[in-house]
């Protein structure tokens, strides 16, 4: 490990499927120390997580970092949104977690719309309107499904908030991940007490909302992490906030995530309201907004066909005329929670490089469908979409957005964003600065540009008539599940 030439920080990315830790050096923005553990997500009827795996991989990935973890003057925890965490009276979980890819809570979903004043009251009252990802529609299942875990809950938290009471012993969230849930009215800050009343959640098992840049309380000395006694804990915030701060984004700049989930958000300084619940009008970690839409199906998907075809993921072929939906999870946008894939235009000569395309063709084509309604109106349309997440090193996905967005497209250099973004937060508490300017002295979205080629406006017009002509369909099997 290289001398620091400043205090050390702690950044944690609890996401899907492990968590990931960087220590880091607030001057500078050097990363002196790693880990990394993994959790496992069910696979039955719903995706579910232990959160105490989640807690037991925050601390093997920590002891990974050695005696750079000690030196740590705060941390902050970045986590995958919209998860439900039930905890009894003892701080146990009265069950696994309901994660946000978790689609079971559909109906409910639809209800809640329909219960509250339709889609747009819900857009202006809390900036999202319910899906099966959002939290209150998951409370809202598992009152109708399983009461006896309702009765026993004394407290309620999202992912990140687990770690961060954990870390502190003192239930706080953050504007960022609150704005997630669906109980959290995005016009005055607060809880909304009349949705709360309606699905049964006494706003007394809530988290406390920490104010953006916050010391929200200190590491507990339980001798469980290699923590040093009195390490300021920063308020953390949900993953998509926690990568916005770690670019250090100013608003306007288009990012497009590509992890399991896909996503495509730009901070504003506008409040969010969309009505037909394609944009989420999430809040940022710092006092902003985040309007952000976001697909289920992306890198995984695709793997996923590349593994069908026993071929290797980068192996994808042009001149195709197929189009596949990659609906392999049901889909956020468009809002079909219970569809499934879908094939088209198949024929005797199709090669199997085809297909894979067709299948990046199809992520990709939902993403940039709701761009233009995340940015603001005077955004400008030419500037370099930040491509970041676990595909954004794939050449077969770069190509894939310069060809069908026909804009250039930036690669930033760092990785790990979530847990970078998390890290400048805990330096922010420190020195008081706004942690996406800690980012940007940091350079953290420093990478090479791809300059942008023509848009291919037909494979644009033939998926969206696929999508156009199989609504029915889709709809069809939404409504039978």
């Amino acid at each position: 490990m290289s001398a620091a030439e400043g205090p050390l920080v702690v950044g944690v990315d609890t996401s899907t499927q492990s968590t990931k830790v960087l220590v880091v050096d607030a001057a500078t923005g050097e990363v002196v120390a790693r880990g990394q553990a993994p959790h496992t997500v069910s696979t039955g009827a719903g995706r579910e997580s232990d959160p105490r795996q989640w807690w037991e991989a925050l601390s093997e990935a920590l002891h990974q970092c050695g005696d750079a973890a000690r030196e740590a003057a705060a941390v902050s925890v970045g986590g995958q949104q919209h998860g439900l965490v039930t905890l009894d009276d003892r701080g146990a979980p009265v069950r696994p977690a309901l994660l946000w890819n978790d689609v079971r809570s559909a109906p409910q979903a639809r209800r809640l719309v329909e219960e509250l004043g339709g889609a747009k009251a819900w857009a202006e009252r809390t900036g999202i309107v319910p899906a099966a990802s959002f939290t209150v529609t998951k409370w809202a299942w598992l009152a109708e499904h399983e009461p006896e875990s309702v009765r026993a809950t004394a407290a309620v938290r999202l992912p990140h908030d687990y770690l961060t009471e954990r870390l502190t012993g003192l239930g706080t969230t953050d504007r960022g991940d609150a704005s997630g849930t669906g109980w959290w009215a995005s016009g005055t800050e607060t809880y909304d007490e009349a949705i709360l009343a309606h699905v049964g959640l006494d706003p007394a098992l809530l988290p406390r909302v920490g104010r953006p840049g916050e010391v929200v309380g200190t590491v507990r000395d339980n001798g469980e992490l290699p923590f040093s006694k009195g390490t300021l804990v920063a308020p953390g915030t949900g993953d998509n906030a926690a990568a916005a701060l770690g670019l250090g984004l100013l608003p306007g700049t288009p990012v497009l995530s590509l992890g399991t989930s896909g996503t495509v958000y730009a901070v504003s300084t506008r409040r969010p309201s969309d009505p037909t619940g394609t944009v989420a009008g999430f809040a940022d970690a710092r006092g902003d907004w985040l309007p952000l839409a976001c697909t289920l199906n992306c890198t995984l998907a695709v793997d996923r066909v590349a593994a069908l075809l026993g071929i290797d993921r980068e192996a994808v072929e042009p001149g195709t005329s197929v189009t596949l939906l990659p609906y392999l999870d049901g889909e956020r946008t468009p809002d079909l929670p219970r569809a499934s894939g879908l094939l088209h235009g198949l024929r005797h000569d199709t090669t199997p490089g085809q297909l894979l395309q067709a299948a990046y063709d199809g992520a990709v084509h939902s993403l940039l469908g709701a761009l233009d309604l995340v940015l603001d109106e005077d955004a400008d349309r030419s500037a370099p979409l930040l491509l970041i997440g676990g595909g954004a090193r794939g050449r077969a996905w770069q190509e894939t957005v310069r060809r069908l967005s026909g804009r250039p497209v930036q690669v930033p250099e760092a990785g790990e964003l979530v847990a970078l973004g998390a890290a400048a937060q805990a330096a922010g508490v420190l020195t008081g600065e706004d942690p996406a300017a800690v980012a940007r002295r940091w350079n953290t979205a420093r990478g090479p540009v791809l300059e942008a080629v023509e848009r291919d406006d037909t494979a644009l017009a033939r998926i969206a008539g696929v999508l156009s002509d199989a609504a029915p369909l889709l709809e069809r099997e939404t409504d039978q599940h």
